[in-house]
């Protein structure tokens, strides 16, 4: 289990190692990360986090979609964009500049939508927040 802390919400998410295997031990390597959670631009109603200062290994595609559920966790490895880790708060079609993007989704937060949507409004209404991602037994 992942455990996600915000500046005011906490959340927890099932890490599905059967899969996406490559990706959730690449995503362990970084644990503790600590970092900033933004709005996104492109996708829709989504945060995410760049982690493309970080040294990922060589992942490959796997479990990865376009178009995540609401919880669904998705990092992409930068393939033809910056790296990153994606967190849906509803519909989202993920894409950049560059166009759409498929993330692995590895992780899914199994809290009501309510909360996802609520942490989604606050990146957008007030900016960056602070975020830690551990991993949790």
């Amino acid at each position: 289990m992942l455990e996600i802390t915000t500046n005011e919400m906490t959340f927890t998410a099932e890490i599905h190692d059967q899969r996406a295997p490559e990706t959730a031990a690449g995503v362990r390597e970084l644990l503790p990360l600590e970092s900033t959670l933004m709005h996104v631009r492109w996708s829709g109603i989504a945060t995410w986090i760049n982690i493309d200062d970080l040294t990922l290994p060589d992942i490959p595609r796997e479990n990865h979609t376009v178009y995540p559920s609401c919880g669904d966790i998705l990092l992409y490895p930068g393939y033809r964009n910056e790296q990153e880790i994606l967190l849906p708060c509803g519909p989202t079609c993920f894409k950049s500049p560059a166009g759409e993007l498929a993330g692995n989704h590895f992780a899914t937060i199994s809290d009501e939508r309510d909360r996802l949507r609520s942490l989604e409004q606050t990146t957008l209404e007030d900016g960056e927040q602070t975020v830690r991602i551990e991993e949790i037994q």
